[in-house]
């Protein structure tokens, strides 16, 4: 059994509401040095058997159609 870890983020261009009011907040609760939060989404994906190219493009596919918004947001895909 492999687990594939999907992480997606938003693409640099798009503004983070989220992610500005976390590093707005973090100074005021004592993190200083903290300039810039992107905050983003963590899929783990638990495979039957070993994580093959053909598995690995599988789970690519349900990342563009089912766990990001392609438009808005990258991902990137890695073995644990």
């Amino acid at each position: 059994m492999a687990r594939v870890i999907v992480d997606v983020m938003l693409k640099p261009e798009i503004l983070d509401p989220q992610g500005e009011a976390i590093a707005s907040a973090s100074a005021r609760l004592g993190f200083p040095a903290i300039t810039s939060v992107r905050q983003g989404k963590r899929f783990e994906v638990e495979i039957d058997g070993p994580a093959s190219e053909t598995v690995l493009t599988e789970v690519r596919e349900m990342a563009q159609t089912l766990l990001a918004n392609p438009v808005i947001e990258d991902f990137e895909l890695r073995v644990e």
